[in-house]
This record gives structure tokens, C-alpha cells and sequence, in this order.
């Protein structure tokens, strides 16, 4: 074994080089080092799924909102990812009954999530904002600022939770959620 080992070494050195192969194992280390470093950034949030249910989930949604599926489509949809989810064309209270349930089954980030929604919801409501998709969070806060100054410190504090929680990876808790709900009371005043 040592013997092939060293054949091996031989070989590398002949093609390569000390210099330049010891260049490479540095530029190896830092490029692991770095992946260690910043481990939880760069592993995707969730793995793919497969979608044998998705049809019928999409049924069920179709269902509920009293909508006719499209016999037409052949093919579902894949499933969308959380910071491009297209959001329904729904008035701002179901935003937020919908938070309520989520904040009562105990997944405090995606009330969060629906009560900011809401928020936004009820400010296109009363055209204070513009309804606009793909709008960053700091985005429609400085555009309702702009319309509506009263609504710029709340809406603000709603957004940085939401930012936290969601761009920032921090769990969520009861106590974000009851603080969403102060901040949706002051917008909507």
C-alpha cells in the first residue's frame, strides 16, 4: 500500500506540482471552512417533496374557496417556494382569522406571517397602499409611511418581527405574536 501511495504522490507531483498542490489544499480548506462557518445559509429550508398529495390538497383549497378546477391542466404545479408564495386576492379579516388559528395551534411564525398580511391587506383596502406583488417588507412600510404617516411607527415594529423571524431565523413565540396583534390594532386605527 505504501508503495502505490507513493506512486501516486510521484504522479501528482510530475502533473501538478508541490507549489500549485499545495495552493489548491489551502484554497480547499478556506472553501471548507467557510462552508462550516456559514452551515445553516446555505442547507435549502426544506427538501423537495414529492407530490402525490398535491392534487388532491389543491382539490381540497379548490373546495373551500368555491373554486372550479381547471380540467385542463394536465400537469399541478410545483410547489411554490415560501418567499415567492403567490398570496389569494382574500379580504384582510381572513388574513387574520387565519393567524388566529395559527397562533392557537402554536405555529407562531406563520401567524406572524398572516397577520402582517392582513395588516397590508386592510391598508390596500382602504388605498392607503397600492397593491403591488413582490414588494419587500421595508418597501411597503416606507410606501405607507409615505401615504400615511401614523401608520410608518407601527407598521415598522411589525415588519422588523416579521423580518426577524423570517429572514432572520429566530423563533417565534406567543409574545411576538401578541405584539403582532397590538401593532395590527394600531395600524387599523
Amino acid at each position: 500500500m505504501s508503495r502505490a501511495w507513493a506512486e501516486f504522490l510521484q504522479a501528482l507531483d510530475d502533473a501538478v506540482g508541490v507549489p500549485l498542490t499545495a495552493v489548491l489544499l489551502l484554497v480547499a480548506a478556506i472553501v471548507f471552512g467557510l462552508l462550516w462557518y456559514f452551515y445553516p445559509r446555505w442547507v435549502p429550508r426544506r427538501l423537495p417533496r414529492l407530490r402525490f398529495g398535491r392534487q388532491r390538497k389543491r382539490r381540497e383549497v379548490d373546495e373551500q374557496l368555491d373554486v372550479d378546477p381547471d380540467p385542463d391542466e394536465a400537469e399541478p404545479e410545483p410547489e411554490p417556494d415560501e418567499t415567492a408564495e403567490e398570496v389569494p386576492e382574500l379580504p384582510a379579516h381572513v388574513f387574520a382569522s387565519l393567524a388566529d388559528r395559527l397562533a392557537a395551534e402554536g405555529r407562531y411564525a406563520e401567524a406572524v406571517r398572516e397577520r402582517l398580511r392582513s395588516m397590508v391587506r386592510g391598508l390596500v383596502e382602504r388605498r392607503i397602499l397600492e397593491h403591488q406583488p413582490g414588494m419587500t417588507v421595508t418597501e411597503l412600510a416606507r410606501a405607507a409611511a409615505a401615504a400615511q404617516p401614523r401608520v410608518d411607527a407601527p407598521l415598522r415594529n411589525a415588519t422588523g418581527i416579521f423580518s426577524d423571524i423570517w429572514y432572520g431565523e429566530r423563533p417565534a413565540t406567543a409574545e411576538h405574536d401578541h405584539r403582532m396583534r397590538e401593532l395590527a390594532a394600531e395600524v387599523s386605527r
